[in-house]
């Protein structure tokens, strides 16, 4: 997917007040390297692009006047009741550098596993996503818990989880972590 953007040299509240007003999202661009740049993005397809499936969790194509670049999406700052995005923050990428960053989980196969269809239980996440580190082009959309044979009681860890080549779990300071149960 390919965003497209300016830099921008005016900085501030009220700058970034007539900006929005004119249609226009402040954010900002860094890592990997480069210096911090301000850019300016058009709302709209902006909007309409963070509304598509899994774009949060990809690597982008950011044209920034002219030049080409990869980039994911750090952090998006939206409006509390307007459909608005106020911010955001990109972050460059290097092919060669790995990244951490959060990604979804996504269960499937729970409405058949021996616990539900059985037992009368229900699987609960207990997570919704992990923090893995890769190279960009590894980076997964999401990662597929299978719950398909989660008996009674049990609970799916995340030493469990099967991950595509070259992705690999952080967990920190826990060993592993528990990312569904199957209960009543």
């Amino acid at each position: 997917m390919k965003i497209v953007a300016t830099t921008r040299s005016l900085h501030g509240t009220g700058a970034s007040r007539r900006m929005r007003n004119n249609g226009q999202t402040p954010g900002v661009v860094y890592g990997s390297g480069g210096a911090a740049t301000s850019i300016e993005l058009e709302h709209n397809p902006l909007f309409h692009a963070l509304r598509k499936d899994g774009v949060r969790y990809s690597v982008l194509d950011l044209e920034l006047d002219g030049t080409v670049e990869q980039v994911i999406l750090r952090d998006v700052q939206v409006h509390p009741f307007k459909p608005m995005v106020l911010h955001v923050d990109l972050q460059r990428v290097n092919d060669k550098e790995t990244i951490t960053v959060k990604v979804p989980l996504k269960f499937v196969g729970g409405e058949t596993s021996p616990a539900v269809k059985l037992s009368g239980q229900r699987v609960k996440a207990a997570v919704f996503n992990v923090k893995i580190s890769c190279l960009p082009k590894d980076l997964p959309n999401a990662l597929i818990v299978d719950a398909s044979k989660l008996e009674a009681g049990q609970a799916i860890k995340a030493s469990e989880l099967v991950l595509p080549a070259g992705v690999n779990l952080v967990l920190g300071k826990q060993k592993d972590i528990t990312l569904a149960v199957a209960g009543k």
